[in-house]
């Protein structure tokens, strides 16, 4: 009842797995996405981007043989997922992005996922997903685009991934990306 007549709903940092917990299939979590549907704003930072999303990246690394490090390989079976918010089904959100080297885990859940789309978030930087769907960037970094959706990919016996004729965009402030046709446009120099 509280957010009936709310115009924005801000998901802070954290853990999305535990954010998740919280609001799903409870009143509060149906009244978000009534907001939402309604067309108020929705945003997060951290976590709170990454929940957002269906499928959404728990952190977890599965079957991890490199006990050192992390996401050393691109290989089907080693993103950890959950059903996320569903806010955003039509690309994955991974944050922190550059900062952090996430370029493998996002990878491997790109190619071995559908909707096959996914989108890195750097920290400072915000996707702001306007309501006719287009993406805009804003922010001190940037945003990484890995679009798959017209690749050539490996089959689902692969454990390791491969895919031809990918599509990679990183995309500063000022810069827009139509998820519909695929197509990035840089900031005006």
């Amino acid at each position: 009842r509280l957010l009936d007549g709310a115009t924005g709903v801000w998901f802070g940092g954290g853990d999305q797995n535990r954010l998740l917990a919280v609001l799903r299939g409870t009143r509060t979590g149906r009244a978000i996405t009534a907001r939402f549907e309604a067309g108020a704003v929705i945003g997060g930072t951290s976590a709170g981007a990454a929940v957002m999303s269906t499928p959404m990246i728990t952190g977890t690394e599965l079957n991890r043989r490199d006990t050192t490090e992390q996401w050393t390989r691109v290989a089907r079976g080693t993103v950890a997922v959950d059903s996320g918010l569903g806010l955003m089904t039509e690309a994955v959100v991974d944050q922190h992005f550059l900062r952090r080297r996430r370029h493998n885990r996002l990878l491997s859940l790109v190619l071995a996922t559908p909707p096959h789309l996914g989108v890195g978030i750097d920290e400072g930087t915000a996707l702001i997903v306007e309501p006719a769907g287009r993406w805009r960037v804003l922010g001190a970094s940037s945003v990484f685009i890995v679009d798959a959706r017209a690749a050539a990919l490996t089959g689902v016996s692969n454990a390791v991934l491969g895919a031809a004729n990918m599509r990679f965009h990183l995309l500063p402030s000022g810069s827009t990306f139509d998820p519909k046709t695929g197509n990035a446009v840089l900031p005006p120099t």
